[in-house]
């Protein structure tokens, strides 16, 4: 399994996960700066991710939508903050409605992605901040912290099969 651990903190209104590869860092990064790559993997095997929108850029924004078992479509979007290639990234992130317009509501998440080398191995960390408790609990109540995890554990998978390619 890919994640080492996930830890919520109600105190700092933050959730990390780490997860290691066994892959380079510059390839680990290619998972989040290609949107192909991004989407096999952005999202719980069962609720798929398709990028309409990738800007990876600071400023630049993404749209996308996963969708259900049932066809339904939860639409989200990014707001990227910071770049560093290929170790840090940061980004807001939030629910969007059909026309892709943010969903106030349900606040935003700050997202802030590290990876570093351990040995030619890579380990990602990405803590996400809340605005609020009552944000991080209904984030935990949607199933972030599962949702999370699930969508980390599809990484090997992509990692493994594009260094054979």
């Amino acid at each position: 399994m890919t994640v080492i651990s996930s830890t919520k903190s109600p105190e700092t209104l933050s959730f990390i996960l780490v997860a290691e590869f066994d892959a380079g860092v510059e390839r680990v990064w290619q998972i989040w700066e290609d949107p192909r790559q991004l989407e096999r993997w952005w999202g719980p095997h069962t609720w798929p991710a398709t990028f309409e929108k990738h800007e990876f850029s600071p400023g630049g924004e993404a749209a996308y939508y996963m969708t259900g078992p049932d066809g339904e479509k939860a639409r989200g979007w990014w707001r990227i903050t910071a770049i560093e290639a290929p170790h840090r990234l940061e980004f807001d992130d939030g629910f969007a409605d059909d026309s892709g317009a943010p969903v106030e509501a349900m606040g935003t998440t700050h997202a802030a992605v590290t990876l570093e080398d351990i040995g030619g191995r890579t380990r990602m960390t990405v803590k996400s901040r809340f605005e609020s408790e009552e944000q991080m609990d209904k984030m935990v109540e949607m199933g972030m912290e599962e949702g999370m995890k699930e969508a980390a554990g599809q990484i090997d998978g992509i990692l493994a099969e594009q260094s054979h390619a």
